[in-house]
């Protein structure tokens, strides 16, 4: 049989847009990017995204408003890929669609211990998948965490099934190191086992203290971070969140790695201290490279190589400092291994919609906790 066409789209913690991928996979599941696109998020859609990771007024109305302008960005990406590709919406079997996440509090709040009932709390990604079906005329599949928290799981990381079918290696152990807003690790197992979980910050940090002091969105290469001094007191500071010293399966975002955490442990050093603020950006890069690669060295000590996708790879200081803290490891791209870091994710999603239209379960049990694999997504169609 051909391979059939499926569509990726991600939007991830970091906030700057969607990636989107067109992509052949055939039956067994291997997987081929032929193109790809991305849309930018307007400052001001970005800035509400934002806010709705928090608490505040009128939330429901602003959450629905997003969906659909979510829906609305990711229709674009799919136009544009239709027009680069040559190809007809009818053409496409499916979308991938995650959505925005901006609340993840897995296993918390209704648990009722006196009843047995464990606690599933919730995870939110925003989008409004019929309205982006009405939009492209393509089945859409989209809530794929939800059905993992269901069975128990923290439904993330989602990717690392996905890593395994196209970076994994039968002669060897292989990490992969996902840098977006927030960083997730794979580890590709020799014999095939797998795991996967949060590491911690990955972008997000970095990319709001830069935003507030330089205005730009980002450190471009780091470059920022490089003209500054890690403030080791600080540093040392950040790494006394409890997070960190968990063990998996475990994940996060931005309700617990945001501004007022920062503020919080700046705070608790010195509430009238002065700080150079590339200092800060160098200290923020070292503690997200510190943090990656200690959990690479707890968990992953037999790996030959660390691959790395996400914006995080295109930072080249935080790639040095990463490939510091792990001697005798080989940090690669993961364009180095055939799929460019911006295109990675979004592909998974792509996968992760074959996987649900063929009924096959794509979740892992020794990445998210659940009870067992289950088959990830909800389908609107066209």
């Amino acid at each position: 049989m051909a391979p059939a066409l499926f569509i990726g789209l991600m939007s991830g913690t970091s906030l700057d847009g969607v990636d989107g991928v067109m992509t052949q996979i055939d039956p067994s599941g291997r997987l081929q990017v032929t193109h790809h696109a991305f849309v930018p998020f307007e400052a001001p859609f970005r800035t509400e995204l934002l806010q709705l990771n928090q608490s505040g007024p009128d939330e429901l109305h602003r959450s629905a408003l997003a969906g659909n302008a979510i829906a609305r960005h990711y229709a674009q990406v799919v136009q544009n890929l239709l027009h680069a590709a040559g190809m007809k919406p009818e053409e496409v079997m499916a979308i991938g669609a995650h959505g925005q996440t901006v609340r993840h509090r897995p296993l918390e709040f209704d648990g009722d211990a006196a009843r047995h009932q464990a606690a599933v709390g919730y995870t939110l990604q925003l989008i409004n998948p019929a309205l982006l079906a009405e939009l492209t005329g393509i089945d859409v599949v989209a809530d794929f965490r939800s059905r993992d928290l269901a069975a128990g799981g923290q439904g993330a990381p989602l990717v690392p099934a996905f890593h395994q079918g196209v970076f994994g290696q039968s002669a060897a152990c292989v990490a992969v190191l996902n840098m977006g807003g927030i960083s997730n690790l794979s580890v590709l197992h020799a014999d095939g086992q797998v795991q996967g979980w949060d590491c911690g910050p990955g972008n997000a940090l970095m990319d709001f203290w830069c935003a507030r002091h330089t205005g730009q969105a980002f450190d471009r290469a780091g470059a920022w971070a490089a003209q500054g001094l890690v403030n080791q007191a600080l540093l040392q500071q950040l790494m006394t969140e409890e997070f960190l010293q968990r063990l998996p399966p475990k994940s996060t975002g931005r309700d617990l790695f945001n501004p007022a955490w920062l503020e919080q442990h700046m705070g608790a050093l010195s509430a009238s201290h002065e700080w150079a603020p590339q200092d800060v950006q160098a200290t923020l890069t070292e503690f997200t490279a510190l943090t990656c690669a200690a959990d690479v060295k707890r968990h992953a000590a037999d790996a030959t190589s660390l691959v790395v996708c996400g914006g995080g790879a295109l930072n080249d200081h935080l790639m040095a400092r990463l490939a510091h803290h792990v001697p005798g490891l080989a940090v690669v791209s993961s364009a180095d291994r055939g799929l460019p870091p911006l295109q990675v994710e979004a592909a998974a999603f792509a996968w992760l919609a074959f996987k649900n239209l063929h009924r096959e379960t794509a979740s892992l049990q020794s990445v998210t906790g659940a009870r067992g694999a289950r088959v990830l997504g909800a389908i609107y169609p066209r």
